[in-house]
């Protein structure tokens, strides 16, 4: 991208975001930016990472083969990607890698299993030595544009920054700070910030409605813009 474009945008961006204010409490839809989305799907390579799952301290630890995602919801994990931060044709361990569906129609299909994990577990390994590391997991996208989920809203958040790290991997508690735009009418109307977002990972990976067209690579990750059909909001 040219350096013009990048100021261009810093500078919008920064315009965009002068004089917020603090939200309504509340419980609303809420659209993660395609840039802090990749953290959703970061929560879920911790929550089936197979170290955690072997010592009961994850909150998918019971979860395997059941319906975690809502139907149509598909992640890849792809090693073999070209150019890909996680790429390898081999693990830490010495192990082939492949392409796996880790969701599949909102499925929940493997956890990431090194040699020691999979002994523990009784499973085969999945070339995610060590330390069970997913490699180039995709959110495949959906249809929509980000400006045609907000049309959808009637009242709601728009998150573009995410603060602090309130997650509980062991129950899924979700807690973060955030600052974003207010959603009113489908319309983004003012800036908001020194606002909390929270629920349980379980139900909001449950309920992500749709994901959007605008698919975004961050690390080893690629995700468009997420919809949450509904998350605890304190602004006030």
């Amino acid at each position: 991208m040219a350096a013009s474009k990048v100021g261009r945008n810093a500078g919008r961006f920064a315009v965009e975001r002068l004089n917020p204010k603090k939200a309504a409490n509340g419980r609303v839809p809420v659209i993660y930016d395609r840039r802090v989305s990749s953290g959703l799907v970061g929560h879920l390579a911790g929550a089936i990472n197979g170290r955690g799952v072997a010592r009961g301290t994850s909150f998918l630890k019971d979860s395997m083969g059941q319906q975690i995602f809502a139907k149509g919801i598909r992640i890849l994990a792809n090693p073999h990607r070209k150019r890909g931060l996680g790429s390898r044709p081999f693990d830490g361990e010495g192990l082939p890698t492949k392409r796996r569906a880790i969701i599949d129609d909102g499925v929940l299909t493997t956890w990431l299993l090194d040699l020691a994990s999979a002994r523990q577990l009784k499973l085969a390994p999945t070339g995610n030595g060590s330390q069970g590391s997913p490699s180039n997991f995709y959110l495949e996208k959906g249809k929509l544009s980000p400006d045609a989920l907000i049309a959808d809203i009637k009242s709601g958040l728009y998150i573009t920054d995410l603060i602090g790290f309130g997650v509980n991997g062991v129950t899924g508690d979700y807690s973060r700070g955030a600052a974003g735009f207010l959603i009113e009418k489908g319309e983004i109307t003012r800036p908001v910030s020194e606002i909390t977002i929270a629920g349980n990972l379980k139900d909001m990976l449950m309920g992500i409605e749709a994901v959007g067209a605008d698919a975004y690579n961050y690390g080893a990750k690629t995700t468009g813009s997420v919809l949450v059909n509904r998350m605890k909001v304190a602004g006030s």
